[in-house]
């Protein structure tokens, strides 16, 4: 199946004529048409399918990296891939509850209202008359995406046998994370507790607007949730016409993103303009929650501690806190790793976003890992991907925006509160009622153990006799081979 796969993705390239995107390859293309490049390589990733058309949304983005024109036209795949039809929608729908859709809503429009690579939403009305939108699964998509993860962790295994970077860049590990977060969009039940506990997360509405979930209709294939309105975050000129202060909400969007990493550890990761829209008040409004990444305390504290130290300037820091992790091998020359990390990071700073392009710096410092063996972390990759999302959001609303000015203060605080007073002030309240717990108990456990510790310290001492013993017989040996040698050596000198 993989190999019918690999030719078919060989198929639709020379179909669509995309081996002019490779280098000295243009004269090998098949394709006769007319059409444009951008055209063609967008509707060659929607005939491959969703993973293919998510890589097309993550370059969409990158306009410091790819032809505007191609940019513009992969935009498309944001929210705007090709529908499935109603006979199908209706079909999943009577899957799901098991009765026909009028039964469910009192209205249902049958033509969605966006298409993605994996779903659908339709715009309803509830029974008891509220408007929501409905998302639904593509019929037969677990299949395509089972094949293609298929395909990828073979290119990955053989990435890791045939590259001399490949054991350590650990391609399979990543392809099983990029696996993870695809089998959770087709669960949508996960979806929705994804977007409920995200929900109360930004409970007070000041910066980020997220729907509610109606757990009643909601099914494994079928989604419901509040039906939200606004201004797609891409449409930038309609947005200055209804007066948001672009430059403001562009500053919002970084305290969003780093208050969903460092307080929430539980970030929205995949952000690409499809999937955000703006109130006429100019607060967010998130959707599509099917891909959604966690951090650990450790690695919070990883990226925090790196991304003051590049803030501020600190290589030295940089590098000591890649080594203390674990990131490169601990013989690592901490000086020239610095040195390293400086020349990659330092011409970026005191620029505009529109002047810095986090891609070339990143190839570059991809570079520098290569040399001193860095260890790809897998946990991280989606956080990766996002922060790429963010900054082609960022280039969209405000060129202008100084990313570095807008972070520090957060992360500042954020440090302050996790290593000063208020965070071991935390520590104790979050503890507390372990701890209240078992001081009550420790005397009867400290009792319960001290028959265990008396024998523990008997076996040692016994241990410790045993070994006398043994030393006592070695240094008898050797003694003894000694004597015996100094005999022999005598009485040949007698002879």
């Amino acid at each position: 199946m993989r190999f019918f796969r690999l030719l078919r993705i060989l198929f639709v390239s020379l179909r669509f004529g995309l081996t002019e995107f490779l280098p000295g390859c243009t004269h090998l293309r098949c394709c006769r048409s007319s059409l444009p490049r951008g055209v063609r390589l967008r509707r060659a990733l929607e005939t491959l399918g969703p993973i293919f058309v998510k890589f097309g949304q993550m370059l969409s983005t990158r306009r410091d990296l790819i032809p505007l024109d191609i940019a513009d036209e992969l935009a498309q795949l944001q929210d705007n891939v090709p529908p499935f039809p109603a006979n199908q929608v209706h079909a999943v729908l009577r899957e799901a509850y098991g009765t026909d859709v009028t039964a469910i809503f009192a209205e249902f429009e049958s033509t969605p209202i966006a298409s993605a690579s994996v779903a659908q939403v339709h715009f309803a009305t509830l029974a008891d008359g509220k408007p929501v939108a409905v998302k639904i699964l593509r019929p037969g998509i677990s299949a395509v995406i089972a094949k293609d993860l298929a395909l990828l962790d073979m290119a990955a295994m053989l990435m890791e046998k045939l590259w001399a970077d490949g054991k350590r860049l650990r391609p399979r590990e990543v392809v099983a994370e990029f696996g993870r977060h695809l089998h959770n969009e087709l669960d949508l039940m996960l979806e929705a507790a994804n977007c409920s506990q995200l929900r109360r997360n930004f409970a007070d509405g000041r910066l980020l607007l997220v729907p509610e979930v109606y757990w009643d209709a909601c099914r494994e294939q079928v989604m419901v949730m509040e039906r939200m309105s606004g201004t797609p975050i891409s449409q930038v000129a309609r947005l200055r016409e209804l007066g948001i202060d672009i430059p403001q909400l562009a500053r919002n969007g970084v305290e969003i993103f780093f208050t969903q990493v460092f307080r929430d550890s539980f970030f929205h990761a995949d952000m690409h303009p499809g999937n955000i829209f703006v109130a006429d008040d100019g607060r967010y409004v998130a959707l599509d929650f099917g891909i959604m990444g966690t951090l650990t305390d450790i690695d919070k504290q990883y990226l925090a501690r790196n991304f003051l130290a590049f803030f501020r300037r600190d290589y030295r820091e940089v590098a000591r806190a890649h080594i203390e992790s674990g990131w490169v091998p601990k013989n690592t020359p901490q000086g020239e790793f610095e040195n390293a990390i400086r020349a990659a990071c330092e011409p970026i700073f005191d620029k505009p976003l529109k002047d810095i392009s986090f891609g070339r710096v990143l190839l570059r410092l991809f570079q520098t890992s290569r040399r001193f063996g860095v260890v790809i972390q897998p946990q991280l990759v989606m956080l990766q991907k996002t922060l790429l999302n963010i900054e082609g959001l960022g280039r969209e609303l405000d060129p202008d925006l100084d990313l570095w000015k807008t972070a520090k203060p957060y992360l500042e605080r954020w440090m302050s509160e996790q290593m000063g007073w208020r965070g071991i002030a935390e520590s104790l309240r979050k503890e507390a009622p372990y701890w209240g717990k078992i001081l009550p108990q420790l005397p009867r456990l400290l009792h319960e153990r001290r028959d265990d510790l008396r024998q523990l310290i008997d076996q040692l001492q016994a241990l410790e006799k045993h070994q006398q013993r043994r030393n006592n017989l070695l240094v008898w040996g050797i003694f003894a081979v000694t004597l015996f040698a100094l005999v022999q050596l005598a009485l040949l000198l007698l002879e």
